[in-house]
């Protein structure tokens, strides 16, 4: 009870002084991301007067609309619409009538058509003609038309009459189409008389119809005050507001400080600071979400076996050095020359990736897209640029997807190759998607610019690659293939001092790499460390029975305590050779728990013989026990794949139930509490295993001796 209290203070403990640590790398790379790009977010500030010359040009740090200006150009838009007047048709009709109708009056007087009174005399003279029309036409005619005008139109030929009728009710339509105001009365009534002046008709004649035409003409468009107002909200409406942009040119250098200029500089936060707090806010918003992703994503990664503070210093070291680096790019990148484009982002993302893994780097690289957006707009705060954003994520995607697996260098140089690729396709979009026109000089200088980031991101990846592994103690897969290869010296030193050993340090770092790849864990670690767990044997190497070709067994001569002591050295002494030749703490710990704290039964049932007062404790390793899930891993491996080599002839049953054997007995001493393996995943190990060992031992065919052969024959 009281083990089992300590233990949990312990985790306490541990767990604690974790996430002190995942909070500490947050918060300096928040500060980082924060101080790096506060430049890009606050205005700069200018002590200008009016009518005083600008000594450079200043430019917009914000978009903000210019209300002052855009109320003037309503104003002037609004008093520029024409009042609209309402046309009344029936005044129209009424006056075109009344024309009609004497023009007809005369028409049946002349052709006699008109019925006169019984007591009437007929109508001879144009005296009486013109008496008999003023009694039969409209009174309103009367008042304006005065009989001379009728006595001209009874003496002239009928054909003039036509045509001069046609011609006033011509042009009266015309102008009573079109609207006739009060004011433009006088006009539109000169405007007849000279149309009937200019026609074929008798000058003098068209002089007396002048009454006749100034009584046809009357106003028939009258003030709207309803549709005058829609033509002004129209108007309004299609005022577009007048935005001052970010980056927009307010002043050129040497330019006059005029009052719209100074306005505009007031307008836009050049003149004081009390702007310059959103951006600022804007941003610790922004670094703020950063880090709070960051921090879940940490805590996820906290979980696995193989992320230790190490690595947290990697992240933490890489990301200050990718917005150093963009920010440093940033003092020379300018919108006619887009340096960013060289900046060697995808460096960073294949560091991760080796030294962490796929999917923190996949978080990581959007985090660094965003922010370089920031970082490359120009400095001007409200800004983001996306192209700049989207760049860095590709750029930085490509490099992981296409380095899908790190079996060597060759392996960073061709996903540096294939990284350049979708650098110049990126490229090429934002140059195919802009307005303006790129020459051919201009695609290969920029696809250029995309090409070299990804060389100099490859070169970079190689050069401090063995930085971080060296210096951080980190263990990366390409390290790790390294330890792999038969000819290092430790493993050397094992073939031909424990040759033995060294078979069975084969076979259990196959059973540990497909054990591990079946529940997750790091499969290429498991292999490695395999190969070295069992070093120390070469220490006494005929003491273990794997090495006794054809020889007698030492322990069969000595004291089973002294057996005992020896074998139960044998992680130490690994640790201490590892050590000495500074393998990686993965792989010396593997070699120190691969045993654990199990019970030594063979010595230990032995010394029982002889004695009834035998301590255990005496013939169990010293541990400590697996700690990770390629420790037990390979605990397990090794345990089964000395068992099953003790097997004369082994069949599938037997190897079934080896196997569940040792993983029931580990189970049961203890030896995976410190582990984090799961009953589901000690399951799907326990299969793979089994049928790893029957592809290994399967039946073979026996083939004849050479007597029989020799009988054959």
């Amino acid at each position: 009870m009281k083990n089992s209290k300590w233990s949990l203070k312990h985790f306490i403990t541990y767990y604690n002084h974790r996430i002190v640590q995942l909070i500490t790398a947050c918060i300096v790379i928040m500060i980082v991301f924060f101080l790096v790009s506060f430049q890009n977010v606050s205005t700069e500030t200018y002590e200008i007067e009016k009518f005083s010359a600008a000594n450079q040009t200043i430019r917009s740090p914000i978009t903000i609309e210019n209300v002052k200006e855009t109320e003037r150009r309503i104003r002037n838009v609004v008093q520029s619409v024409e009042d609209h007047f309402e046309i009344s048709e029936e005044v129209a009709e009424e006056q075109i009538t009344y024309i009609t109708e004497v023009f007809e009056a005369i028409e049946q007087i002349e052709t006699g058509k008109i019925e006169l009174d019984s007591n009437a005399e007929k109508l001879v003279s144009i005296t009486d003609k013109t008496k008999y029309l003023e009694e039969i036409v409209h009174d309103d005619i009367l008042m304006e038309v005065n009989s001379d005008t009728f006595k001209s139109l009874f003496q002239v030929k009928r054909d003039e009459r036509v045509l001069a009728k046609e011609l006033i009710t011509t042009a009266l339509y015309a102008s009573y189409n079109s609207g006739v105001k009060v004011e433009e009365v006088d006009q539109t009534i000169k405007s007849l008389q000279q149309k009937l002046a200019y026609s074929t008709l008798d000058y003098s004649f068209v002089q007396s119809l002048h009454p006749l035409i100034a009584f046809s003409v009357k106003p028939n468009a009258f003030f709207s005050a309803d549709q005058t107002n829609e033509a002004q909200q129209r108007a309004r409406n299609s005022v577009e507001p007048v935005m001052i942009r970010a980056g927009e040119v307010i002043v050129e250098e040497g330019q006059l400080i005029t009052n719209e200029i100074y306005e505009e500089m007031e307008l836009t936060g050049l003149l004081n600071e009390e702007r310059n707090f959103y951006p600022i806010v804007g941003l610790l918003i922004l670094v703020c979400l950063i880090g709070l992703f960051l921090f879940i994503e940490l805590q996820f990664q906290a979980k696995k076996s193989d992320f230790h503070f190490r690595k947290l210093i990697a992240i933490t070291v890489l990301s200050v050095l990718m917005v150093v680096l963009m920010k440093v790019v940033s003092f020379y990148s300018t919108t006619v020359n887009p340096l960013y484009l060289v900046t060697p982002v995808a460096a960073v993302s294949m560091l991760l990736k080796i030294l962490v893994n796929e999917r923190f780097t996949i978080v990581l690289s959007i985090f660094y897209g965003v922010i370089g957006s920031v970082i490359f707009n120009a400095n001007i705060p409200g800004l983001l640029n996306m192209e700049a954003g989207i760049f860095i994520i590709f750029s930085q995607l490509a490099s992981i997807f296409f380095m899908a697996t790190v079996k060597d260098k060759g392996s960073i140089i061709k996903s540096g190759l294939a990284t350049s690729g979708i650098n110049i396709a990126t490229i090429c979009l934002f140059l195919f998607l802009s307005f303006e026109k790129y020459t051919l000089f201009d695609y290969l200088m920029y696809g250029g610019y995309g090409f070299l980031s990804a060389i100099i991101a490859t070169v970079l990846t190689l050069g401090m690659l063995p930085l971080f592994e060296t210096g951080l103690g980190i263990l990366s897969d390409i390290k790790l293939l390294a330890l792999s290869s038969p000819n290092r010296p430790l493993l050397r030193k094992l073939l031909i001092e424990a040759p033995g050993t060294y078979h069975h340090s084969i076979m259990v770092a196959n059973l540990s790499e497909a054990s591990c790849e079946a529940i997750g864990a790091n499969g290429l670690l498991a292999r490695v460390a395999a190969y070295y767990h069992d070093l120390g044997k070469t220490i006494r190497p005929h003491y273990f029975i794997e090495n006794q070709m054809g020889m007698k067994n030492p322990h069969d001569f000595i004291d089973p305590y002294q057996s005992a002591e020896i074998i139960l050295q044998h992680p130490t002494d690994s640790a201490i050779l590892l050590r000495k030749e500074k393998l990686p703490n993965e792989i010396i710990d593997i070699s120190l728990q691969h045993h654990g704290t199990t019970l030594l039964k063979y010595f230990y049932f032995k010394a029982k013989e002889h004695k009834d007062n035998v301590k255990e404790e005496d013939f169990r390793y010293i541990g400590p026990k697996p700690r990770t899930k390629e420790a037990a891993v390979v605990s397990l491996c090794d345990s089964i794949e000395a068992a099953i080599r003790s097997l004369t002839n082994p069949n599938q049953q037997e190897i079934e139930k080896i196997v569940s054997s040792i993983f029931e007995d580990r189970l049961l001493d203890g030896q995976l509490n410190d582990s984090t393996l799961t009953f589901k995943e000690l399951e799907q190990m326990r299969l793979v295993i089994c049928e790893t060992l029957k592809g290994i031992y399967h039946t073979r065919i026996q083939y004849p001796k050479d007597n029989n052969m020799k009988e054959a024959k």
